[in-house]
């Protein structure tokens, strides 16, 4: 998911040593490094990524490092680019849509991870990877400049061209594919046409999400696809209502984040470690304000300003198997379309 500005959390950590089985101090020649590839808005201080980084490294003595990608889909490209030779020990920014994609690869191996205290939308149960988030996509609308906004996705398709979105390229950007399923899912083989008669909407696509959402905070565009969690942060942060996502008749597509482990790693019992780390109780309360998204376990209490976000009671979701057999060829579809 997108992450923004926010104020540090403090995560405890004398449980988890008991439950990794690891010392909760190293000494810093000592300490493996573990390697992970992970989207570029997960990284900064403002994102989860030093808050897990704190917590896991109190217990795993290790030296836990982020990288930072374009995005999700670029995760899986670079690791296909470096292989076996890959200096990554894990993956995390990956979603469900992707997983058939990533195993074929043969890059990955099992995670080892009871899943057990999942509690997500669907049903979920892979040995490789491992859910740490989930949301829905939404289009988020400035509602100071947007005038009257789209309210389903069919409004949103042959609504007012002068009222411009800015979308992300599916070929490197999860929630850019998530849309492009999005729209396959309800509009089927008549998705091609229907990104033709959007295109005039489109004011630009950005290869991750980021870029998008910088135009939109800076008012350079009135509509930017983004999650259905994003206005928490604008309520919890900005403490402001100014941002809203719009709730669609039809229904909002589900993305669920994953992680996995890289089979080349030299490090596997450290890196199962942090997959299983992924659903405690110290990771999992770090998600609703640090990558604003929602836990997959239960028990994690959320800010009230979760309470103001959208209610999706029609979740739609692309079976993974589905979305491997047909993306390149949805891709090109959209490619077509958009005359790209």
């Amino acid at each position: 998911m997108g992450t923004f500005k926010h104020s540090p959390i403090i995560a405890g950590a004398a449980g988890l040593a008991a439950l990794l089985g690891a010392p909760a101090m190293a000494q810093d020649g000592d300490r493996p490094v573990l390697t992970v590839y992970t989207y570029e808005s997960f990284v900064p201080e403002w994102g989860p990524g030093p808050k897990i980084e704190a917590a896991f490294e109190a217990v795993c003595a290790c030296d836990l490092q982020f990288e930072g990608l374009a995005d999700g889909v670029a995760i899986l490209n670079r690791l296909k680019l470096e292989g076996a030779s890959s200096p990554a020990d894990l993956v995390i920014g990956l979603t469900t849509d992707l997983v058939p994609e990533a195993k074929a690869t043969g890059l990955f191996a099992d995670s080892g991870t009871d899943l057990s205290n999942l509690s997500l939308p669907v049903d979920y149960a892979d040995p490789v990877f491992v859910p740490f988030d989930y949301s829905y996509l939404a289009v988020m609308v400035d509602t100071e400049e947007a005038g009257d906004w789209p309210k389903s996705l069919d409004a949103l398709v042959t609504g007012d061209s002068e009222q411009k979105i800015a979308l992300q390229d599916p070929r490197t950007s999860t929630p850019g594919l998530g849309f492009l399923l999005w729209m396959k899912a309800v509009y089927g083989d008549e998705a091609k046409a229907r990104w033709e008669e959007l295109s005039d909407r489109i004011l630009t696509v950005t290869p991750g999400w980021s870029e998008a959402y910088g135009l939109f905070t800076s008012g350079e565009v009135p509509l930017v696809m983004s999650y259905s969690t994003s206005p928490a942060y604008h309520i919890i942060e900005d403490d402001t209502r100014r941002y809203q996502a719009a709730a669609f008749s039809d229904g909002q597509y589900l993305q669920i984040e994953v992680a996995g482990m890289v089979k080349s790693t030299d490090t596997p019992e450290l890196a199962r470690s942090f997959l299983a780390f992924i659903l405690t109780h110290e990771f999992q309360s770090i998600i609703p304000t640090g990558n604003w998204a929602y836990p997959v376990i239960d028990g994690i209490d959320l800010p009230e300003a979760f309470e103001a976000l959208i209610p999706v009671e029609n979740p739609i979701y692309i079976d993974p198997e589905t979305v491997a057999e047909n993306r390149q060829a949805w891709t090109q579809e959209w490619l077509e379309a958009l005359g790209r």
